[in-house]
């Protein structure tokens, strides 16, 4: 088993990168998933048409991410499902123009002398 990253790259209407991040001020349900090691937000800088936050999500190994995403697939169809149900009128603007996902396994690990 060797950790791996996720990095899921979200591209934002530029103005919105902070507002979008609140979004993961609080901890979720993937703090608690087993095999979970940490999770970081970066915000890139200098973008010039766009604002971009890169999702980064560490694992002990791949397999507890691909679980998390299957689990998290199920229930965000049975949000949406609901909020279909429920529509009454047009949904909220998203500022979110787009999301590209990426993995990578940790190869060389330093971590701080002791």
């Amino acid at each position: 088993m060797s950790q791996m990253t996720a990095v899921n790259v979200i591209r934002i209407e530029k103005g919105k990168g902070a507002e979008v991040a609140e979004r993961f001020a609080k901890p979720k349900s993937v703090h608690t998933f087993p095999g979970f090691v940490r999770m970081e937000l970066w915000m890139k800088e200098s973008t010039e048409d766009h604002d971009e936050l890169h999702v980064c999500t560490t694992w002990e190994d791949e397999k507890y991410f691909t679980e998390w995403r299957e689990k998290r697939a199920i229930e965000k169809a049975k949000i949406r499902a609901e909020q279909e149900k429920n529509q009454t009128g047009k949904p909220p603007h998203n500022p979110i123009l787009g999301t590209e996902l990426s993995t990578y396994v940790t190869m060389v690990q330093h971590l701080p002398a002791k």
